[in-house]
């Protein structure tokens, strides 16, 4: 049974089990009450109701059709689904970008062959995740800090636009590495669009929005997640990866006892001097960017580098940033996934990528 479970979802068993090693050195106490961020929960488990709607309506199928004429080859439609998750996740943040735009790759990449799929998604994770660092409201660190350290809009612009503008590069250029293929995509039933269930999986989908902006509470996206899976289709609860909820609960009680041990805060007051870019980077490896930011901001006064730090730091490792979570979970629910070559493929992508923009940022600092 627990061989199962490993094989089934192994980064939510190692997520677990991390959580659990910590808590032996941070006993369970009313401090734990502050760990999850029942926020960003609610609206993964929103967002996530809206898209398995319009998956359920047909919508994606449409759209892929239309793409499929327009584009015609894995290397015209890979380039397609990196700009649009750069671009929008600058506005709907990386999670909404991932959630909306992954599913839509996979239906419209159905045909193409595993490494051309596999390249795709990890190249449209690291779009995702770089395209948002460019915007306050593209992702949760960004917000903390630009708040915190009462950043301009100038100054955010002037600090990310370098490393926006070099990823964006990177990025166009391996697509190249996608085949020029004819791309024929999946075969799927045509049936017409009920306008009902769209108008409000659509209505939805804004509240979600809305909510990501601060706009609207979180208890409220959530009731209307619920009332409209139970108005439109009840099955729509079932396709919630509720293991998806569950590794980032886990990672949430991960961080908060490594933030309470007293080493560790001695241990990162005496390295963060000077060393904002590296140390940040180098922490969301290990618990991800968002905790890191909100970690690491006790010891350092520079805003700005610490922000540089958490978004490039977001390449890497699969935690680095937990928007990285959400493609995988998509892909390994494909038929015929090789888990072990998408790791491979995203390991050498996202690494390749944070050394060059870490360089590239350091040029920058000495140019400056």
């Amino acid at each position: 049974m627990m061989l199962k479970f490993l094989k089934a979802q192994p980064v939510l068993a190692a997520a677990f089990i991390a959580s659990v090693i910590t808590m032996f050195i941070v006993p369970p106490d009313a401090g734990y009450a502050g760990y999850v961020d029942r926020t960003v929960l609610i609206q993964l488990f929103s967002l996530m109701t809206a898209v398995a709607g319009f998956r359920s309506a047909g919508i994606f199928e449409k759209v892929t059709d239309r793409l499929l004429e327009h584009a015609g080859t894995v290397r015209r439609l890979g380039l397609v689904f990196v700009l649009i998750c750069f671009f929008t996740s600058m506005a709907v943040t990386n999670d909404v970008a991932l959630l909306t735009f992954i599913p839509l790759t996979l239906i419209a990449m159905g045909g193409a062959d595993r490494k051309s799929l596999i390249l795709t998604i990890v190249l449209e994770t690291a779009a995702a995740n770089l395209g948002s660092m460019l915007t306050p409201v593209g992702n949760p660190q960004n917000l903390f800090i630009y708040n915190s350290y009462k950043l301009t809009a100038g100054v955010f612009i002037k600090t990310m636009a370098p490393a926006g503008i070099a990823s964006l590069l990177i990025l166009v250029l391996l697509t190249l590495l996608l085949p020029k293929d004819k791309c024929s995509g999946t075969e799927h039933e045509e049936h017409a669009l009920e306008a009902a269930p769209l108008a409000g999986y659509s209505v939805l989908f804004i509240v979600c929005l809305l909510t990501v902006f601060g706009y609207i509470p979180d208890w409220v996206c959530l009731i209307a997640a619920v009332a409209t899976a139970l108005i439109f289709n009840r099955s729509l609860l079932k396709k919630v990866d509720y293991p998806l909820l569950a590794t980032f609960v886990c990672f949430f009680v991960f961080v908060g006892n490594i933030a309470r041990i007293g080493a560790v805060s001695d241990f990162f007051s005496g390295i963060m001097k000077g060393r904002e870019l590296l140390v940040s980077a180098a922490l969301s490896q290990v618990i991800s960017n968002v905790p890191a930011a909100v970690m690491l901001s006790g010891f350092t006064g520079s805003g700005t580098q610490l922000l540089l730090g958490v978004n490039i730091g977001g390449l890497g490792t699969i935690i680095a940033s937990l928007a990285s979570l959400i493609s995988f979970q998509f892909y390994r629910k494909t038929e015929g996934a090789d888990s072990v070559k998408y790791m491979a493929v995203f390991s050498a992508v996202n690494f390749g990528m944070l050394i060059l923009l870490l360089l590239l940022q350091r040029a920058v600092s000495l140019i400056g």
